[in-house]
């Protein structure tokens, strides 16, 4: 299960990282589809940092902790670091949806790699605890 981890993270550093190349670019992205998506409203917007650090890179952190965790079999912290980016990551969703009118392809990209992470700790959780033998 690990290396399902593992290979998730990359796929959201790989994510993060191209919304954070959008942060840091002034051309015309492949991922500005029409007035609905486009990643550059929402990479240049005044939520796309915190304190001055890109959330994108904040992602690409989290993405890298996550799978170091992963690797090392840390699953409870794991879970925890992962329960906290989907929190922030759903925080993103409804700015997008509700504040900017936009949405991102990275970043629905990003909550969904994240929430299929939180799903497969919960369920190794739930797998964990059913295969502990019952005390009499």
């Amino acid at each position: 299960m690990r290396y399902v981890f593992i290979l998730l993270a990359a796929a959201g550093v790989y994510v993060s990282a191209r919304a954070l190349q959008v942060h840091y670019s002034d051309k015309p992205q492949p991922c500005s589809i029409n007035e609905v998506w486009d990643c550059g409203v929402v990479n240049h917007s005044r939520y796309a940092a915190i304190a001055g650090v890109p959330v994108a890179l904040i992602g690409v952190v989290g993405y890298i902790s996550l799978g170091a965790l992963a690797g090392l079999r840390r699953f409870r912290l794991l879970t925890t670091l992962a329960c906290a980016a989907l929190a922030f990551s759903l925080y993103l969703t409804y700015i997008e949806k509700y504040v900017l009118g936009v949405w991102c392809v990275y970043c629905v990209a990003s909550l969904t790699i994240i929430s299929l992470i939180v799903l497969l700790c919960l369920l190794q959780w739930a797998c964990c605890r059913t295969r502990q033998p019952q005390a009499n």
